[in-house]
Protein backbone atom coordinates (compact mmCIF):
# COMPACT_ATOMS: atom_id res chain seq x y z
CA UNK A 1 0.00 0.00 0.00
CA UNK A 2 1.16 3.35 -0.96
CA UNK A 3 2.19 6.07 1.32
CA UNK A 4 0.24 9.46 1.25
CA UNK A 5 2.88 12.77 0.84
CA UNK A 6 1.67 14.04 4.13
CA UNK A 7 2.94 10.38 5.88
CA UNK A 8 6.09 10.28 4.10
CA UNK A 9 6.75 13.65 4.75
CA UNK A 10 6.36 12.86 8.47
CA UNK A 11 7.93 9.49 8.26
CA UNK A 12 10.96 11.32 6.70
CA UNK A 13 10.69 14.38 9.21
CA UNK A 14 10.65 11.85 12.70
CA UNK A 15 13.64 9.74 10.92
CA UNK A 16 15.81 13.09 9.95
CA UNK A 17 15.20 13.96 13.61
CA UNK A 18 15.89 10.66 14.89
CA UNK A 19 19.77 10.69 13.22
CA UNK A 20 19.69 14.57 14.36
CA UNK A 21 18.93 13.35 18.14
CA UNK A 22 21.75 10.46 17.35
CA UNK A 23 24.15 13.16 15.75
CA UNK A 24 24.05 14.98 18.79
CA UNK A 25 24.25 12.83 21.21
CA UNK A 26 27.41 11.72 19.31
CA UNK A 27 28.93 14.53 19.35
CA UNK A 28 28.31 15.12 23.22
CA UNK A 29 29.61 11.57 23.45
CA UNK A 30 32.86 12.29 21.66
CA UNK A 31 34.32 14.97 23.71
CA UNK A 32 37.02 15.62 23.35
CA UNK A 33 37.62 14.89 19.70
CA UNK A 34 40.42 16.81 18.95
CA UNK A 35 43.58 17.69 21.56
CA UNK A 36 43.20 19.48 24.84
CA UNK A 37 45.52 22.55 25.66
CA UNK A 38 47.35 22.73 29.24
CA UNK A 39 48.05 26.77 30.12
CA UNK A 40 50.93 26.97 32.35
CA UNK A 41 51.45 30.42 33.48
CA UNK A 42 55.34 29.91 34.09
CA UNK A 43 58.75 29.06 31.83
CA UNK A 44 59.52 25.62 30.63
CA UNK A 45 61.76 23.79 33.28
CA UNK A 46 60.34 25.00 36.63
CA UNK A 47 57.85 22.70 38.58
CA UNK A 48 54.87 23.82 37.71
CA UNK A 49 56.14 22.81 34.03
CA UNK A 50 57.47 19.70 34.77
CA UNK A 51 54.45 18.69 37.11
CA UNK A 52 52.12 19.60 34.09
CA UNK A 53 54.00 17.92 31.22
CA UNK A 54 54.21 14.69 33.77
CA UNK A 55 50.05 15.59 34.04
CA UNK A 56 49.55 15.79 30.58
CA UNK A 57 51.45 12.50 29.26
CA UNK A 58 49.16 10.70 31.90
CA UNK A 59 45.73 12.48 31.41
CA UNK A 60 46.68 11.99 27.65
CA UNK A 61 46.49 8.29 28.00
CA UNK A 62 43.16 8.24 29.77
CA UNK A 63 41.75 11.06 27.56
CA UNK A 64 42.37 9.04 24.11
CA UNK A 65 43.25 12.26 22.54
CA UNK A 66 46.93 14.43 23.54
CA UNK A 67 46.95 17.22 26.52
CA UNK A 68 49.24 19.45 25.41
CA UNK A 69 51.34 21.98 27.71
CA UNK A 70 51.37 25.25 26.25
CA UNK A 71 53.72 27.98 28.49
CA UNK A 72 52.20 31.49 28.71
CA UNK A 73 54.95 33.08 31.68
CA UNK A 74 54.39 36.60 32.39
CA UNK A 75 53.54 39.43 35.41
CA UNK A 76 53.80 36.49 38.04
CA UNK A 77 51.68 34.14 36.38
CA UNK A 78 48.50 36.48 35.82
CA UNK A 79 49.03 36.17 31.69
CA UNK A 80 48.69 32.26 31.37
CA UNK A 81 45.56 32.66 33.98
CA UNK A 82 44.28 35.53 31.92
CA UNK A 83 44.82 32.94 28.44
CA UNK A 84 42.46 30.84 30.56
CA UNK A 85 40.01 32.90 31.55
CA UNK A 86 39.44 34.21 27.93
CA UNK A 87 39.75 30.92 26.18
CA UNK A 88 36.21 29.52 24.06
CA UNK A 89 34.08 27.64 26.89
CA UNK A 90 34.22 24.38 25.21
CA UNK A 91 36.44 22.37 27.40
CA UNK A 92 39.42 21.93 25.19
CA UNK A 93 41.83 25.07 27.68
CA UNK A 94 42.34 24.37 31.12
CA UNK A 95 45.29 26.16 32.85
CA UNK A 96 47.03 25.47 36.26
CA UNK A 97 46.22 27.57 39.23
CA UNK A 98 48.24 27.99 41.67
CA UNK A 99 48.36 30.12 45.24
CA UNK A 100 49.21 33.25 42.80
CA UNK A 101 45.19 32.77 41.46
CA UNK A 102 44.49 34.18 45.02
CA UNK A 103 47.23 36.40 46.27
CA UNK A 104 47.14 38.12 42.22
CA UNK A 105 43.88 39.38 42.69
CA UNK A 106 44.98 41.32 45.66
CA UNK A 107 48.25 42.84 44.80
CA UNK A 108 47.71 43.33 40.97
CA UNK A 109 44.92 45.79 40.18
CA UNK A 110 44.89 44.05 36.36
CA UNK A 111 44.72 40.42 37.64
CA UNK A 112 41.81 38.34 36.93
CA UNK A 113 40.21 37.58 40.30
CA UNK A 114 40.26 33.63 40.85
CA UNK A 115 36.62 33.30 40.33
CA UNK A 116 37.22 34.15 36.69
CA UNK A 117 38.04 30.44 36.10
CA UNK A 118 36.59 26.93 37.25
CA UNK A 119 37.83 24.37 39.25
CA UNK A 120 38.53 20.97 37.78
CA UNK A 121 40.72 19.01 39.76
CA UNK A 122 43.64 19.53 42.73
CA UNK A 123 46.63 18.26 42.03
CA UNK A 124 48.36 18.86 45.22
CA UNK A 125 50.38 20.73 47.53
CA UNK A 126 54.40 21.39 48.14
CA UNK A 127 55.50 24.11 50.99
CA UNK A 128 58.58 26.67 50.25
CA UNK A 129 62.18 26.14 50.94
CA UNK A 130 64.73 28.52 52.43
CA UNK A 131 67.79 27.14 50.42
CA UNK A 132 71.20 28.74 50.08
CA UNK A 133 74.77 29.32 48.21
CA UNK A 134 76.99 26.19 49.74
CA UNK A 135 79.38 29.01 49.53
CA UNK A 136 77.53 31.38 51.78
CA UNK A 137 79.17 29.91 54.71
CA UNK A 138 75.67 29.39 56.34
CA UNK A 139 74.79 25.68 57.80
CA UNK A 140 72.17 26.58 59.71
CA UNK A 141 68.38 28.51 60.25
CA UNK A 142 69.73 29.78 63.01
CA UNK A 143 72.92 31.11 61.36
CA UNK A 144 71.20 32.90 58.92
CA UNK A 145 68.76 34.35 60.77
CA UNK A 146 72.06 36.08 62.57
CA UNK A 147 73.97 36.96 59.40
CA UNK A 148 70.84 38.84 57.75
CA UNK A 149 70.51 40.51 60.61
CA UNK A 150 74.02 41.56 61.09
CA UNK A 151 74.01 42.26 56.83
CA UNK A 152 69.95 43.97 56.99
CA UNK A 153 69.38 44.09 52.75
CA UNK A 154 72.96 42.36 51.98
CA UNK A 155 71.31 38.82 51.12
CA UNK A 156 69.81 38.85 47.67
CA UNK A 157 66.90 36.77 47.88
CA UNK A 158 65.11 35.12 44.57
CA UNK A 159 61.89 34.77 44.24
CA UNK A 160 58.53 35.14 42.17
CA UNK A 161 57.27 38.88 41.25
CA UNK A 162 54.86 39.91 43.68
CA UNK A 163 51.81 37.95 44.22
CA UNK A 164 53.55 34.16 43.97
CA UNK A 165 54.14 32.14 45.82
CA UNK A 166 57.99 32.53 46.46
CA UNK A 167 57.32 36.02 47.13
CA UNK A 168 54.89 35.89 49.44
CA UNK A 169 57.07 32.86 51.27
CA UNK A 170 60.35 35.29 51.63
CA UNK A 171 57.61 37.91 52.86
CA UNK A 172 56.65 36.11 55.52
CA UNK A 173 59.65 34.79 56.25
CA UNK A 174 61.10 38.19 56.30
CA UNK A 175 58.29 39.42 59.22
CA UNK A 176 58.64 36.44 61.38
CA UNK A 177 62.14 36.49 61.46
CA UNK A 178 62.59 39.99 61.80
CA UNK A 179 65.13 40.09 59.02
CA UNK A 180 65.57 42.30 55.81
CA UNK A 181 66.47 40.88 52.71
CA UNK A 182 66.85 42.04 48.93
CA UNK A 183 63.64 40.84 46.83
CA UNK A 184 64.45 39.20 43.51
CA UNK A 185 62.01 38.71 41.01
CA UNK A 186 62.30 36.01 38.22
CA UNK A 187 59.43 35.11 35.92
CA UNK A 188 59.33 31.54 37.25
CA UNK A 189 61.18 28.82 39.39
CA UNK A 190 63.72 27.53 37.17
CA UNK A 191 65.03 31.16 36.40
CA UNK A 192 65.26 31.56 40.09
CA UNK A 193 66.83 28.23 40.67
CA UNK A 194 69.76 29.43 37.78
CA UNK A 195 70.10 32.35 39.38
CA UNK A 196 70.96 31.15 42.97
CA UNK A 197 73.04 28.07 40.97
CA UNK A 198 75.02 31.13 39.21
CA UNK A 199 75.56 33.44 42.26
CA UNK A 200 72.97 36.11 40.98
CA UNK A 201 71.21 35.69 44.32
CA UNK A 202 72.62 34.08 47.81
CA UNK A 203 69.18 32.24 48.53
CA UNK A 204 65.59 31.50 46.97
CA UNK A 205 62.39 30.18 48.75
CA UNK A 206 61.30 27.95 45.61
CA UNK A 207 59.39 24.57 46.77
CA UNK A 208 61.98 22.02 47.38
CA UNK A 209 61.49 19.38 44.12
CA UNK A 210 62.84 22.79 41.94
CA UNK A 211 66.40 22.18 44.11
CA UNK A 212 65.94 19.51 45.04
CA UNK A 213 69.01 17.87 43.02
CA UNK A 214 71.06 20.56 43.22
CA UNK A 215 70.53 20.05 47.31
CA UNK A 216 71.30 16.48 46.79
CA UNK A 217 74.45 17.28 44.55
CA UNK A 218 75.68 19.38 47.22
CA UNK A 219 75.57 22.97 45.51
CA UNK A 220 72.42 24.17 47.85
CA UNK A 221 71.77 24.10 51.43
CA UNK A 222 68.28 23.94 52.78
CA UNK A 223 67.99 25.88 55.94
CA UNK A 224 63.70 24.81 56.35
CA UNK A 225 60.97 24.05 54.87
CA UNK A 226 57.81 26.36 55.32
CA UNK A 227 55.50 23.44 56.17
CA UNK A 228 53.89 20.64 58.72
CA UNK A 229 55.84 17.66 57.93
CA UNK A 230 59.21 17.36 56.67
CA UNK A 231 59.35 15.93 53.12
CA UNK A 232 59.34 12.59 51.78
CA UNK A 233 62.38 13.32 49.56
CA UNK A 234 64.06 15.16 52.21
CA UNK A 235 63.93 13.84 55.46
CA UNK A 236 66.83 15.34 56.83
CA UNK A 237 65.66 18.92 55.91
CA UNK A 238 63.89 20.39 59.54
CA UNK A 239 60.48 22.49 59.38
CA UNK A 240 61.09 25.69 60.15
CA UNK A 241 58.13 24.70 63.20
CA UNK A 242 60.64 22.50 64.48
CA UNK A 243 62.90 25.04 64.83
CA UNK A 244 61.00 27.39 66.30
CA UNK A 245 59.20 29.61 63.94
CA UNK A 246 55.57 28.69 62.86
CA UNK A 247 55.96 29.03 59.29
CA UNK A 248 53.45 27.51 57.35
CA UNK A 249 53.22 28.62 53.11
CA UNK A 250 54.14 27.25 50.01
CA UNK A 251 52.05 26.70 46.66
CA UNK A 252 49.84 23.95 45.76
CA UNK A 253 48.47 23.29 41.94
CA UNK A 254 45.31 22.91 40.91
CA UNK A 255 43.62 22.16 37.19
CA UNK A 256 41.01 25.46 36.36
CA UNK A 257 38.75 25.87 32.98
CA UNK A 258 37.46 28.84 31.73
CA UNK A 259 33.79 30.30 33.08
CA UNK A 260 30.68 28.43 30.94
CA UNK A 261 32.13 25.40 29.93
CA UNK A 262 29.19 23.25 29.65
CA UNK A 263 28.50 20.38 32.55
CA UNK A 264 29.20 17.34 30.49
CA UNK A 265 32.02 18.23 29.45
CA UNK A 266 33.23 19.77 32.78
CA UNK A 267 32.62 16.49 34.37
CA UNK A 268 34.88 14.30 31.34
CA UNK A 269 37.89 16.50 32.32
CA UNK A 270 37.34 16.00 36.10
CA UNK A 271 37.13 12.31 35.67
CA UNK A 272 39.76 11.90 32.98
CA UNK A 273 41.81 14.32 35.03
CA UNK A 274 41.56 12.44 38.36
CA UNK A 275 42.02 9.13 36.77
CA UNK A 276 45.06 10.21 35.63
CA UNK A 277 46.34 11.70 38.98
CA UNK A 278 45.47 8.61 40.80
CA UNK A 279 47.47 6.09 38.40
CA UNK A 280 50.04 4.75 40.30
CA UNK A 281 52.43 5.09 37.44
CA UNK A 282 51.74 8.62 37.31
CA UNK A 283 52.18 8.74 41.35
CA UNK A 284 55.43 7.06 41.18
CA UNK A 285 56.84 9.38 38.51
CA UNK A 286 55.93 12.74 40.47
CA UNK A 287 57.00 11.22 43.63
CA UNK A 288 60.33 10.73 42.21
CA UNK A 289 60.05 14.14 41.42
CA UNK A 290 59.78 15.44 44.26
CA UNK A 291 55.49 15.96 44.01
CA UNK A 292 53.31 15.21 46.52
CA UNK A 293 49.75 14.41 44.91
CA UNK A 294 46.71 14.85 46.70
CA UNK A 295 43.67 14.58 43.99
CA UNK A 296 40.30 16.32 44.55
CA UNK A 297 37.27 16.62 42.60
CA UNK A 298 35.90 19.76 41.84
CA UNK A 299 33.64 20.57 44.65
CA UNK A 300 36.55 19.21 47.10
CA UNK A 301 38.99 21.61 44.79
CA UNK A 302 36.57 24.67 45.20
CA UNK A 303 36.39 24.69 48.50
CA UNK A 304 40.02 24.38 49.19
CA UNK A 305 40.44 27.50 47.53
CA UNK A 306 38.09 29.21 49.47
CA UNK A 307 39.34 28.43 52.40
CA UNK A 308 43.38 29.25 51.15
CA UNK A 309 42.04 32.72 49.85
CA UNK A 310 40.30 33.38 53.51
CA UNK A 311 43.61 32.41 54.93
CA UNK A 312 45.80 34.26 52.94
CA UNK A 313 44.34 37.57 52.68
CA UNK A 314 45.33 38.54 56.44
CA UNK A 315 48.74 36.86 56.02
CA UNK A 316 49.21 39.68 52.64
CA UNK A 317 47.52 42.48 54.36
CA UNK A 318 49.90 42.10 57.45
CA UNK A 319 52.71 41.30 55.46
CA UNK A 320 52.10 45.06 53.14
CA UNK A 321 51.22 43.32 49.85
CA UNK A 322 47.63 44.00 49.30
CA UNK A 323 47.70 46.41 46.83
CA UNK A 324 44.10 45.98 44.85
CA UNK A 325 40.46 44.45 45.75
CA UNK A 326 40.92 44.97 49.40
CA UNK A 327 38.43 42.77 51.73
CA UNK A 328 35.75 44.94 53.77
Amino acid sequence: MRKTFFERTVVGTIAAAIVAVGAFAGAAQAFPDKPITLVVPWPAGGGSDISMRLLADAASKKFGKPVVVVNKPGAGGAVGIREVASAAPDGYTVGMGATGLVARQYTNPNANVMTDVEPVAFFGADASALSVRTDLGINSLAEFIKHAKANPGKVRNGNDPPGGTSFIAVAVIEKALGIKLTRVPYQGYAPTVAAILSGEVQSATVPLPDILDHYKAGKLKVLGLTSEQRHFKAPEVPTFKEQGHNIVVGTWRALVAPKGVPEDRMRVLETKFLEALNDPAFVKRANEAGFSIGPKNRKDTAEFIKAVDRDLYPILLEAGLVKARRKS
